[in-house]
């Protein structure tokens, strides 16, 4: 599982690779939602996401360029499966409740959910 602070790591690592500790820093603070952290957080999370195997490090020189060994994709279908299953007991309809009632669906979401249906249908 990753954190929300590694998840802001991998966000950079996933745009561009590989990294230095320190471009990672630099591109963290570039963020509009900047975190006011020193390098040695960033590569305190860097050593914790190389431990939990979601990064590389290959050595170039006297400094690792980090890497993502964890694909955006496949971090998101994690996150959005335990989501479903922590809050909804692994149902779908009762996501889809919720968060239309707190957004209006546009013609476009609507337009989405009806073809996921079509598809889904025809198993």
């Amino acid at each position: 599982m990753i954190s929300d602070a590694e998840a802001q790591v991998m966000e950079v690592l996933w745009q561009e690779q590989p990294l230095s500790a320190d471009e990672v820093a630099d591109r963290l603070a570039q963020r509009p939602d900047a975190p006011d952290w020193q390098l040695s957080t960033v590569k305190t999370l860097l050593g914790r996401l190389m431990g939990k195997q979601a990064v590389a490090a290959d050595k170039d020189g006297r400094r690792f360029l980090y890497r993502p060994l964890l694909q955006r994709a496949d971090w998101v279908a994690q996150q959005s499966g335990s989501l479903l299953d922590r809050l909804f007991g692994g149902q779908l309809a009762p996501l889809v409740v919720q968060f239309s009632s707190q957004r209006k669906l546009t013609p476009e979401d609507r337009a989405a959910l009806e073809k996921l249906l079509r598809e889904q249908g025809d198993d």
